[in-house]
């Protein structure tokens, strides 16, 4: 299996970021008078999900999303600092790139603030391409956007694995024809990601090395 494309999924993936995306949007959800309650552990399960979705599985609504979400990509930088690198995210995305690997990011996040939460960890100059959510562009689990990156950076889809903690991570790759890795360590159980079967699943992400040196058994 020669791999020429790594997407990297970022919440729960690359970043754990768990206790700035709650803040932030209790906060916001605060600012746009909704008093809701949302359970933190049942938050954290959802991340990865749109807004509206988390937001109706938690029995409620924002009158005005758009300005819900205008007021939480303000605030969120707010809270930054409550955010930090997985462990070995920096050594395996220098390993793939001295491999002649192209890396991507999707995320459900909006453009702009995918590319700002990569500069603040002094990673965006190591993309080849960073996929944010876009007006037009369907989101995960479509394929749309994965499609996109494949095409935009000319690699076939059999030569591209998305990398993600989540079912929407698989569902996507699937969808599109890509190779799958779902990595534990983040937001969604270790059960519930192999019911999605993705390619590979690991539990730390310098495993993605072994699986680049064809020395990891697939799923």
């Amino acid at each position: 299996m020669k791999i020429e494309l790594i997407v990297f999924d970022l919440d729960g993936t690359l970043v754990s970021s768990h206790d700035t995306i709650y803040k932030a949007t209790l906060e916001a959800l605060r600012r746009v008078d909704v008093d809701h309650s949302i359970d933190e552990s049942g938050f954290y399960k959802q991340i990865g999900l749109h807004f509206e979705d988390i937001f109706r599985n938690f029995g409620f609504g924002v009158p005005d999303f758009e300005h819900f979400i205008s007021i939480y990509k303000s605030i969120y930088f707010d809270y930054i600092n409550s955010s930090t690198l997985y462990e070995g995210v920096e050594q395996l995305i220098d390993t793939v790139k001295a491999k002649g690997i192209k890396i991507a990011l999707l995320t459900t996040k909006a453009q702009d603030q995918a590319d700002l939460i990569l500069k603040h960890f002094c990673l965006h100059d190591k993309f080849d391409y960073v996929m944010g959510r876009r007006p037009g562009l369907a989101h995960k689990p479509s394929p749309e956007p994965l499609l996109k990156i494949c095409s935009d950076l000319n690699i076939d889809v059999c030569g591209a694995m998305i990398i993600g903690d989540s079912e929407l991570d698989v569902e996507c790759g699937k969808n599109a024809g890509t190779k799958s890795c779902a990595v534990t360590y983040g937001y969604r159980t270790k059960e519930d990601l192999m019911k999605s079967q993705p390619d590979f699943l690991v539990d730390n992400i310098l495993e993605v090395g072994y699986i680049l040196n064809g020395n990891h058994s697939a799923f």
